[in-house]
């Protein structure tokens, strides 16, 4: 009998196993073309490149999405600050589902631009040739996280001080943070060494 328990358990730790390091896909072409366009503008000013923070790239991906109905106005734009024309006021929440508290994320920097069909070439010298160029410009900013969505492209600088690390908020509880599909395996394995 053991042998068989055995013998049913293996593809279960397995198919967990593959679960646990699925790949995630979530840069865009458009993401990609202007960290490294954005890169450059920085190496031509003899600044540091940037590094992706994986949790800014999740809050830029966040933002993104809330901004991907707002049409391209002359009031959106790189003249669009947060807290004025597009203020979120989800922002808490869209800091929950990255799993950042606010105090990791005050001295980042929050950068959303509308280009009509993100023509490359207007995406950029939307953040390099407008009020945005003073954050590229500073040498506080050392990670990068990029999202789109629509017409919208969002840009958040971190920093690699606590208060603008992006870090993940330790004290979330982890049984939140654990992916559903993970229930889904794990409570019939418990039911089974119940029986």
């Amino acid at each position: 009998m053991a042998v068989f328990r055995v013998s049913l358990l293996l593809p279960l730790l397995l198919s967990s196993v593959l679960l646990m390091n699925r790949p995630v896909i979530c840069d865009t072409d458009e993401d990609d073309d202007l960290f490294q366009r954005i890169n450059s503008y920085r190496a031509s000013l003899n600044l540091t490149t940037l590094t992706r923070n994986e949790n800014a790239e999740c809050l830029a991906d966040e933002m993104a999405e809330q901004f991907k109905n707002q049409p391209c106005t002359n009031s959106t734009g790189a003249n669009t600050v947060p807290g004025t024309e597009t203020q979120l006021s989800n922002y808490p929440t869209l800091l929950t589902k990255c799993h950042l508290n606010v105090s990791n994320t005050r001295d980042g920097a929050v950068l959303p631009a509308c280009v009509p069909n993100l023509v490359p070439s207007l995406v950029v010298s939307n953040f390099t040739q407008s009020q945005y160029s003073e954050n590229l410009n500073d040498t506080k900013y050392t990670g990068i996280g990029i999202g789109s969505e629509g017409n919208w492209m969002v840009v958040v600088l971190s920093t690699s001080t606590p208060e603008g690390s992006f870090a993940t908020d330790t004290s979330a509880n982890l049984v939140s943070k654990i992916h559903p599909l993970y229930h889904l395996l794990f409570l019939p394995m418990v039911a089974f060494f119940l029986l």
